[in-house]
């Protein structure tokens, strides 16, 4: 629900996406964590089923850019520093942070485009078929597994839709956020692709 009350889940994200960009066209550190942090604890509503995505996959990106918030304002910054550093692989860092940020992100906007084109799927259907378009590839055989498992104890489709809904017009801001962020997506991938930083994989 919106912060006011007055909208669907995805309000204040969609006015948060007007300022994810600066005047010049970067990526601003901020605004972008702010977006996420807004949609990602719709994983929460999965309950155990989604520990594989952490609702506060963002946290340690966000400290970064706390710690010197002049410094970090664009978000490939504290990257293009750990590719310099040659630390960006490490398990721990903020490259990887935004990797598996981004691929989560992936894998909510491909769920909301399965939920709007297939009325007639169950929420288990939808979430199956994201899974295996976005996350699936990066994932080992372990958590592969793990996944295929966990997809079918996801809450019930009609539950899920009440609880994101609020008092708003749910389609149509589901479709506008599957409009409006996934370029923002895109350019982290190519950013991260464009160091050798796009395919790094998990268990």
């Amino acid at each position: 629900m919106g912060a006011d009350g007055l909208g669907t889940v995805f309000t204040p994200s969609l006015e948060g996406m007007k300022h994810v960009k600066s005047d010049h066209g970067e990526m601003l550190t901020k605004p972008f964590l702010d977006v996420c942090k807004l949609i990602l604890p719709v994983i929460d509503k999965f309950g155990a089923a989604m520990t594989l995505v952490k609702s506060d996959i963002g946290t340690r990106l966000e400290n970064k850019y706390l710690s010197d918030p002049s410094k970090y304002n664009h978000l490939y910054t504290m990257i293009q520093e750990e590719v310099d550093a040659k630390t960006a692989k490490g398990s721990s860092s903020c490259t990887n942070c935004l990797l598996w940020l981004t691929r989560a992100m992936d894998f909510l906007v491909e769920l909301f485009l399965n939920l709007l084109a297939h009325p007639d799927w169950t929420m288990s259907q939808a979430c199956t078929d994201s899974y295996r378009k976005t996350l699936k590839k990066f994932h080992g055989w372990v958590a592969s597994s793990y996944s295929t498992v966990v997809m079918k104890l996801v809450p019930d489709r009609k539950k899920f839709m009440e609880v994101i809904s609020g008092p708003g017009n749910v389609s149509a801001d589901m479709e506008q956020f599957c409009t409006t962020f996934p370029p923002f997506l895109e350019e982290n991938h190519k950013f991260l692709a464009s160091v050798g930083l796009d395919d790094m994989k998990t268990l």
